[in-house]
Formats: C-alpha cells, sequence, structure tokens
C-alpha cells in the first residue's frame, strides 16, 4: 500500500490546503491520503482554535474525497508530536501493508527540514513531497505539488475572508474566529 500523509495546524483549514489535498489525489499513486491535525505545531508555542475543532473541520472538509482519512493521533497524544513519531505510528499501524510514505509538506517548511526531530530517519522513511507556496524554490530532486492558492493560516486569522475558506466549512470556520476575535 502506498500512502501519503499531510499533517499540520490547519488554523484554520483554508482553500490552499484543499488544493494540495486534491492535487496529491490527483497527482500521487496513492491508496489512502492521511490528513493528521496536530495538537500543538512542536514549532509553535499556542494554537487559535483547539485541535478537536480543527479535527472536526477537515473531517467535514474531506468527506467529500475519497481516499482521505483524518486521524485524531496526534491529538489524542494531548501534547506536541514530531513528525518522525507520527510516521512510526503509521508504520506500525500498518506495518504489513505499506510499501511507500509520501510526507507532503509545504515549501515553507524547506528551509528548517533539517531541524525536525531524527530528520535523517525521518528521511528514510518517507518521500517528501514539496506543495509550492511563495514562489519559494524547490530542488529539482524534489517531488512537488503545483499549489496556486496564495493564502497561509497566519495571513487568514488576520483578516478572515470568506473567499480563502473551503466552502463546505467557510461559514463555521468564519463564525468561530469572527466569535473568538470579539471576545
Amino acid at each position: 500500500m502506498k500512502i501519503a500523509v499531510f499533517g499540520g495546524s490547519f488554523d484554520p483549514p483554508h482553500i490552499g490546503h484543499e488544493e494540495i489535498i486534491e492535487e496529491a489525489l490527483k497527482k500521487l499513486d496513492i491508496e489512502t491520503l492521511f490528513i493528521i491535525p496536530t495538537f500543538l505545531n512542536p514549532f509553535k508555542e499556542t494554537s487559535f482554535a483547539p485541535s478537536l475543532k480543527r479535527y472536526e473541520w477537515l473531517k467535514k472538509l474531506t468527506q467529500s474525497y475519497p481516499k482521505t482519512k483524518v486521524l485524531k493521533y496526534e491529538i489524542e497524544q494531548n501534547r506536541q508530536v514530531s513528525t518522525i513519531e507520527t510516521i512510526k505510528h503509521l508504520i506500525k499501524t500498518y506495518d504489513y501493508d505499506i510499501d511507500k510514505i509520501y510526507l507532503i509538506i509545504g515549501a515553507d517548511n524547506l528551509s528548517t527540514l533539517t531541524k525536525w526531530k531524527n530528520y535523517k530517519e525521518l528521511e528514510k522513511l518517507v518521500q517528501f513531497v514539496i506543495a509550492t507556496r511563495d514562489d519559494i524554490k524547490i530542488p529539482k530532486h524534489l517531488q512537488k505539488l503545483n499549489i496556486h492558492a496564495n493564502i497561509s493560516s497566519t495571513k487568514l486569522r488576520e483578516q478572515i475572508k470568506k473567499e480563502y475558506l473551503p466552502k463546505s466549512i467557510a461559514d463555521e470556520v468564519m463564525e468561530y474566529y469572527i466569535k473568538e476575535e470579539n471576545g
């Protein structure tokens, strides 16, 4: 079985995330795309929306995409979880079945990738697939997904706009962040 893993904060999930899901399903020869929201990103100190809320949004967002499975694994650990730990969990859970693991990351992560916990070991376990972003150059030896949505969750939280949110969750996400902003 060939799988892809797409993890992140998804705080909030936006049209760029949805485009990555669509492109991964089109371009990668996989049986399953695992989407794994973090409890808390290992490189961040806080998140805005609670992890279970982000999980619920992703479940709703992906319900019309075959071959996707949103996992609560990192949320259930109730702590920051490194990517290598999640990959090892998937290998242990599906070990008799996994032939190849694609790990989808945004191009904005390339500059810090070697700082990820046990990077060398991770590099042996997965094939990195890079989602393009902000005209960041991607080394030729790395596979890429061409993403055209130019948005980040950080920019979106600064000015929440419905057109940057997937239609299936736009109203819910707008309502949540507007309510939080107005305290």
